[in-house]
């Protein structure tokens, strides 16, 4: 597994990351996930994202119970703050990023994360208050990096006018059906040193191809977790125009001698503002598959392919 320098940071991460929103702490058994996590490290995977809200603080106990002996300078991890943890307890204010850290580092069983995430932008918080509680939290070294996920190329200007610590990572929503962070975000962030590790590669598992036109969604699928979790953020890729068109992908992914994950996640690490793609597993055996999309070169005549295939769906 190669590992990709994270923008300005001295951190290098691995071109697949290990996510934990809906698996692990929840839906995943234990003895599973600490599978997962094991086949993580004999891949060569080093990054662990996961946040604070995933699980309400599951996610986090889970990681700190299945990093524990672990030699600390052998992985990157990366929590986040600011979606509800309570009635009381939300947003990027310097109270909660000051509580909210210290119960993250409790429960990761570490006294620093290598990467500290705003996961959305606070509007009700001024953001040289958030700034400036970050920058505290990196000089005490609770956190040797920041990050956000999902600003606008004017949230994160406004940040880099402040004094103190800056952000070294976005978190954006980007896979082969969302494309929408090439336009702003990509070249912005790279113009100041921040490095992209995407979330949501696959869609959601879309990009899997194991959702059918027509067809109901497989029991175990993330759809089904989704719908557990009272949500339906991934309805827009289960339309049937979207689904065909993914279906339309596999002649090209088996000349590649690739599944259609492996396709849709090296098109995501074609890109040199890509420092990771982030993936949730719920089996070893999926990873070790995601994995094996490092190996996959794709070529001008290729993309173009792709292009002209989800060109009526991509986002």
């Amino acid at each position: 597994m190669r590992l990709r320098p994270l923008g300005s940071s001295s951190l290098l991460v691995s071109e697949i990351g290990l996510g934990s929103w809906l698996t692990f702490g929840s839906s995943v058994e234990e003895g599973q996930a600490l599978a997962c996590v094991r086949k993580a490290f004999d891949l060569g995977i080093n990054f662990f994202d996961t946040a604070n809200v995933y699980g309400r603080g599951k996610a986090e106990s889970f990681l700190g119970r299945a990093l524990a002996g672990v030699k600390r300078d052998s992985y990157v991890l990366a929590t986040k703050l600011y979606f509800p943890m309570s009635d009381e307890d939300e947003g990027l204010s310097k109270a909660q990023i000051d509580k909210q850290l210290d119960a993250s580092l409790k429960r990761l069983k570490v006294d620093h994360v290598d990467l500290y995430q705003c996961h959305r932008y606070d509007h009700d918080t001024p953001l040289e208050e958030t700034m400036a509680a970050l920058t505290r939290a990196v000089e005490k070294g609770k956190a040797r990096y920041l990050g956000f996920s999902e600003w606008t190329p004017t949230q994160i200007a406004g940040s880099l006018t402040l004094p103190g610590a800056h952000f070294v990572s976005s978190q954006p929503q980007y896979s082969m059906l969302w494309r929408a962070p090439e336009k702003e975000v990509f070249p912005f962030c790279a113009k100041n040193g921040i490095g992209q590790i995407v979330w949501s590669p696959l869609a959601q598992g879309v990009l899997t191809g194991k959702y059918l036109p027509g067809k109901p969604v497989p029991a175990d699928s993330r759809a089904k977790a989704q719908q557990a979790w009272g949500t339906d953020f991934m309805q827009e890729f289960l339309t049937k125009e979207v689904l065909q068109a993914v279906q339309a992908l596999r002649p090209i992914a088996e000349e590649l001698d690739a599944s259609i994950a492996q396709l849709a996640l090296a098109w995501v690490l074609r890109r040199s503002e890509v420092s990771s793609a982030i993936v949730g597993v719920t089996r070893p055996e999926q990873l070790e598959e995601n994995a094996g999309a490092t190996k996959i070169v794709l070529k001008p005549e290729h993309l173009t392919r792709i292009d002209e295939v989800l060109a009526p769906v991509a986002g």
